[in-house]
């Protein structure tokens, strides 16, 4: 008579190859990159949207340089990659999963090379950011957006005016000496030495370039470029900055690893189905 069959063995939920805290600790991780994604990408949508960017092709020309696309670019990436850890974690997915992975590796690997890269090229950096700064200078009060962002550079970042100085506003047609505007031969109000941060003097800069101006021009207006003011500003803060890129650096290898091991551990968890 043969033996009879052996008993087959059962694994219990608790002995799941799966870590829960490493599952769930990805999950909620990326629960909040997936909103934050959303979020960017939709006030990137609604600036572009109210700009009517999509309805007047001609500013498409410049949409490497508007605030909003850049916005819908990251947040669009941000969303992509939320997704793919989010639901590759909660569905034991091992495709999303290296999806997010490989998504990682490769932001990683392109902020290594960029850094790198403007180490090496860091006066054609300066270049193209002259040349940058120079267009939002002249589309300043075409574009609401760049608008903003020139104001929030010179004002509350910086503190300075134009690219190197206040003469090269005179690149915009209406703070051009030869202009009809009232603005002529003034600088943005954004170059001011404001006294408060909640009442602003819109007018401070009107006639500030102009010879027979009454006042000390150096007291009302900041007389410092932005590309010697970035580069000052790097310069005192190189630490935070080096740790801020180090500690993101980090968090990005550590979801590349926490990634692997959740397959790793799902693998492990099918073989045992066989």
């Amino acid at each position: 008579m043969p033996p009879p069959p052996a008993p087959r063995k059962k694994y219990r939920r608790h002995e799941s190859e799966v870590s829960c805290c490493l599952k769930y600790l990805i999950f909620g991780f990326n629960v909040i990159f997936w909103l934050l994604g959303l979020l960017v990408l939709g006030i990137g949508v609604w600036a572009w949207s109210e700009k009517e960017t999509l309805s007047n092709l001609s500013r498409l020309t410049r949409v490497a340089l508007d605030p909003a696309f850049i916005l819908v670019l990251i947040g669009t990436l941000t969303f992509i990659i939320g997704f793919t850890g989010c639901v590759g974690a909660l569905r034991e997915n091992t495709c999303l999963l290296a999806v997010y992975a490989i998504f990682l590796a490769a932001i990683l690997l392109f902020e290594i090379s960029a850094g790198v890269l403007g180490f090496i090229f860091k006066d054609w950096i300066k270049s193209e950011a002259t040349k940058g700064f120079q267009s939002f200078i002249v589309s300043y009060r075409e574009d609401p957006d760049q608008q903003n962002l020139i104001d929030w550079i010179q004002e509350r970042w910086l503190q300075c005016c134009g690219i190197e100085g206040p003469r090269d506003w005179d690149r915009n047609v209406y703070f051009n000496c030869n202009s009809t505007a009232r603005e002529s031969c003034g600088v943005p109000f954004s170059c001011c030495k404001q006294q408060s941060l909640w009442i602003r003097n819109t007018q401070c800069g009107y006639d500030v370039r102009k010879p027979e101006y009454s006042l000390d021009a150096s007291k009302v207006i900041y007389e410092t470029g932005c590309i010697n003011s970035a580069e000052d500003w790097l310069e005192m803060n190189l630490v935070g900055v080096a740790t801020i890129v180090v500690a993101i650096a980090f968090l990005q290898i550590l979801g590349i690893c926490f990634a692997q091991n959740l397959r790793a551990d799902v693998f492990a968890q099918r073989s045992k189905w066989r």
